[in-house]
């Protein structure tokens, strides 16, 4: 356990690779062989939230989102990196773990999208790419989650309120625009936030310990 956890701290972006070419090769998978979910995630309040193609560009941000957020600590504040990966990639490895065990999905979509513009041709080119299974926990809510927190505890934006504010109004956004798009079930985003809240107390200590390790390391 030890070599492991000197080799993360020796190799954290190739460690990152590795995980994400882990991650998408089990997300992929799974949406492959589970077509038909056991479970449908669904509540009344499902019901009471419009479809809007525009939120398209808020669940878009994320694929921005995550990068840039593992890149600016990697660089600037590699103790909230390992925070970051730990919460994160943890609860993404969860969700696939559960999907696995517990297949679920929503039947939520609209058969069809009235309107003709931008925003709904993107919408039609998510939906083929991420079906409706798999959904509970949200992954796009968990690690959105999990990088608000990695932001608002890192010592790079202490004193620049704008990015963390901006940060968390961009996390709202993206939470609801996975039921506005109906990707998800109000049940799914509720759980994500749960397994990144329980997953910050289990890690929160977790970036300082791997910081102390690189500089001792980089003693020898």
């Amino acid at each position: 356990m030890c070599r492991v956890k000197n080799w993360v701290c020796t190799h954290p972006v190739l460690f990152a690779l590795i995980f994400f070419a882990f991650y998408f090769s089990g997300f992929f998978l799974l949406e492959h062989f589970i077509t038909q979910p056991t479970y449908l995630i669904g509540c009344a309040l499902d019901e009471l939230i419009p479809f809007n193609e525009w939120f398209i560009f808020p669940y878009g941000a994320w694929f921005v989102l995550i990068p840039w957020a593992l890149i600016t600590l990697l660089l600037y504040d590699r103790e909230n990196y390992f925070y970051l990966c730990s919460v994160m990639f943890s609860g993404m490895a969860l969700c696939l773990v559960l999907y696995a065990l517990f297949p679920n999905g929503v039947d939520l979509r609209p058969e069809q999208i009235a309107s003709d513009n931008i925003a709904a041709a993107l919408v039609h080119i998510i939906w083929a790419v991420d079906t409706s299974t798999n959904v509970c926990p949200s992954i796009h809510v968990s690690t959105t989650v999990a990088i608000f927190l990695a932001v608002q505890r890192s010592r790079i934006w202490k004193r620049r309120r704008l990015v963390v504010g901006t940060c968390g109004i961009l996390t709202v956004l993206i939470c609801m625009a996975t039921v506005f798009l109906k990707q998800h079930s109000v049940i799914d985003v509720v759980c994500g936030i749960a397994l990144s809240m329980v997953l910050h107390l289990v890690f929160r200590g977790m970036g300082n310990q791997q910081e102390q390790m690189v500089c001792e390391l980089s003693k020898n």
